[in-house]
C-alpha cells in the first residue's frame, strides 16, 4: 500500500513539471525575475510541498519527505542533462531578446516579451544608462535582466584610455510614450506640443500615434528612440 502511494506521488511530480514549465513560459520572463526558469519551478514546487505538509497535518510526513527527495534528484538529473545537451537547454528556457539596437527600441521584440517602456527604462537606469542613444545593443536575457553594450563614443574609458577625455551625456526624459504626450514631463522641461510635433514631422512621421517613444534632454534636444522594424533572427543565443 505504501509503495503504491509512493508511486502515485512520483507520477504526480513527473507529470506536473511539464505543465508548470508550459505555464511559466507563457507567463514570460518578468514572472521569474533573476532565476533561471527551471530553478524557479524547483523552488516553487519545494515551497508548495513543504507548505502543504506544514498547513495540513493529515498529510503523512513520509510522503513529503519522499516528494522532496524526488524533486531534488530530478533537478540534479536535469542539470546534468543540460550540461551534456545544449539543445535541451533551449527547450526549457527563454531565448535572449534584442530590444535595443543603435539607440532605438525594437518595439515588436519588446511587445513579444510583454515588457513596458517603464520596465526597459528602469532596467537601463539600474545599469547606469539614462539615455537610450548611448546604447549600441540591449538584450533581455533569459533571467529577465538586461545586458547592454554602449556605443564606443559613449563608453567610459578603460585604464589604458585614461589619457582620453570621457564622453558623458545627460539624462533624457520621455515626452511621448506609445503615442501619448507626457504632459507633466513636458511642463518641467518647458516644452510644448508644437515644438515636439514639428520635430517628428521633420522626421517624416505624420501621426503622433506612430511614435513609440520620444525623449528630451534638459536642453530640449529631442530624440526619437524607437523603431517598429523587427529582427526575427536572434544573433544572441545561449
Amino acid at each position: 500500500m505504501l509503495l503504491q502511494e509512493f508511486a502515485i506521488i512520483f507520477l504526480r511530480i513527473i507529470s506536473i513539471f511539464p505543465l508548470l514549465l508550459f505555464a511559466t513560459l507563457i507567463m514570460g520572463k518578468r514572472s521569474i525575475g533573476e532565476l533561471p526558469i527551471f530553478d524557479f519551478l524547483i523552488i516553487m514546487s519545494l515551497a508548495s510541498v513543504t507548505g502543504a505538509d506544514i498547513a495540513d497535518p493529515t498529510i503523512p510526513h513520509i510522503h513529503t519527505v519522499f516528494a522532496i527527495m524526488v524533486i531534488a534528484l530530478f533537478q540534479k538529473l536535469i542539470a546534468r542533462m543540460l550540461i551534456k545537451n545544449r539543445k535541451m537547454g533551449k527547450w526549457i528556457t527563454f531565448e535572449p531578446t534584442v530590444i535595443i539596437k543603435n539607440g532605438k527600441l525594437l518595439v515588436q521584440n519588446i511587445e513579444s516579451i510583454r515588457y513596458t517602456i517603464d520596465n526597459i527604462l528602469q532596467l537601463l537606469r539600474q545599469k547606469g544608462v539614462f539615455d537610450l542613444d548611448e546604447v549600441e545593443i540591449g538584450i533581455i536575457e533569459a533571467n529577465g535582466d538586461i545586458s547592454i553594450q554602449k556605443k564606443p563614443e559613449k563608453a567610459s574609458p578603460a585604464l589604458e584610455d585614461m589619457g582620453l577625455r570621457k564622453v558623458s551625456s545627460g539624462i533624457t526624459y520621455p515626452v511621448i510614450i506609445d503615442g501619448l504626450f507626457q504632459l507633466e514631463v513636458m511642463k518641467e522641461l518647458s516644452i510644448n506640443k508644437d515644438y515636439i510635433l514639428s520635430f517628428i514631422y521633420d522626421k517624416g512621421i505624420a501621426r503622433i500615434e506612430d511614435v513609440f517613444l520620444c525623449t528630451s534632454d534638459p536642453n530640449q534636444q529631442l530624440t526619437l528612440a524607437y523603431t517598429r522594424e523587427d529582427t526575427h533572427i536572434q544573433l544572441i543565443q545561449h
